[in-house]
């Protein structure tokens, strides 16, 4: 494809962040772009070369993606100041972006945590032989690519072969003769499987309900890392310098000062201000005139009104214990690297 034919090629980029390409099981870079209008989009991303074609911007894993975006928004985000805006427009404008960054950073930081621990989960469980698996009519050339997710991914029930343009269910324990529908959406659910078949959910549900049932799930290993001297010695040094709230992927490191509680994890919502139109606010605070285990960051809605970040109990939890009135806090909150949770996790000895 010619360079002017890209659409959206014209318009000034202002930063970039990788997607999951579901129908190739890639990362594909994506560039946020200020409209004519004066709104942010999101384009897909592109190589030039130097016959004047573009080619797409791909790679393999999440963490490859995220390190070539991180580097190159260094220098895309300097490119606000150099327009030709008044300086509060310019200010506003870089705040919207760094809000949109954090919000796809947060995104799938939390998914690529939610799988690492999937697989890291059954790492003992049994893996299929060849001869165990059944496999559709005629199908013998596929054995070897569904072998292969099945060795990482042992636990899911619906895989997608992209080479060969098939998807398959699993109707019993080994057996894969069922095809099912190859399509954009099915990749999409593939792409979720491998995460929600872990915790023992189908990736073609409500992906929101989903993940924060995964949340709930994830929570009691989260309490573990409060043991860990890294943890311990970041949450001191964030106690020293006044922050009483860290939010990492989709956990919250809490300071309870009442009865000398101390730190504490609880769980971060994302629903509301994930809606179409809201924007998640990168600092603000959380007031909480409650006990409650969830944690919601302060957001923007479309029409503009601010929602202050608050704590609550999920909607099975029944009502959150209310504090007195002299006891409300409002903190003040600080967003740490989305991959610092995967890290921790990974210290952990998975039991």
């Amino acid at each position: 494809m010619l360079l002017e034919q890209m659409q959206g090629y014209s318009l000034p980029t202002l930063a970039a962040w990788p997607q999951p390409w579901y129908e190739n099981c890639l990362w594909q870079m994506y560039e946020l772009k200020l409209c004519k209008d004066g709104s942010l989009k999101w384009y897909l991303g592109h190589i030039e070369l130097e016959t004047k074609h573009v080619k797409v911007d791909v790679y393999n894993s999440y963490e490859l993606a995220v390190e070539v975006a991180v580097e190159r928004n260094k220098g895309l985000l300097g490119k606000i100041t150099n327009l030709n805006f008044p300086i509060r427009e310019k200010e506003s404008l870089l705040l919207k972006v760094e809000k949109i960054i954090t919000k796809q950073s947060r995104l799938f930081g939390e998914e690529q945590l939610m799988l690492t621990e999937g697989i890291r989960r059954h790492q003992k469980t049994p893996r299929p032989t060849n001869n165990d698996i059944v496999l559709p009519e005629n199908g013998e050339r596929l054995l070897e690519p569904l072998m292969d997710i099945l060795q990482e991914t042992p636990y899911i029930n619906f895989v997608r072969l992209k080479r060969y343009g098939t998807s398959l269910l699993r109707e019993k324990e080994h057996d894969w003769s069922t095809r099912a529908k190859h399509t954009k959406q099915t990749a999409k659910y593939f792409y979720r499987e491998k995460i929600a078949a872990a915790f023992g959910f189908n990736g073609d549900e409500h992906w929101g309900k989903t993940k924060s049932k995964i949340r709930e799930i994830l929570l009691p290993r989260a309490n573990q890392l409060l043991q860990l001297a890294s943890v311990k010695r970041m949450l001191a040094e964030a106690e020293q310098q006044g922050k009483k709230v860290v939010v990492a992927s989709g956990f919250v490191f809490w300071f309870e000062e009442n009865d000398n509680i101390g730190w504490i994890v609880k769980e971060v919502s994302y629903s509301d201000a994930e809606k179409s139109g809201n924007t998640l606010w990168k600092t603000g605070t959380i007031l909480s005139k409650n006990h409650g285990r969830i944690v919601v960051l302060p957001y923007e809605k479309e029409n503009g009104e601010f929602v202050q970040g608050h704590t609550k109990n999920a909607p099975h939890d029944g009502k959150a214990k209310p504090r007195h009135p002299k006891e409300y806090i409002e903190l003040p909150y600080e967003v740490l690297e989305d991959d610092l949770m995967i890290g921790l996790f990974g210290e952990l000895k998975y039991e």
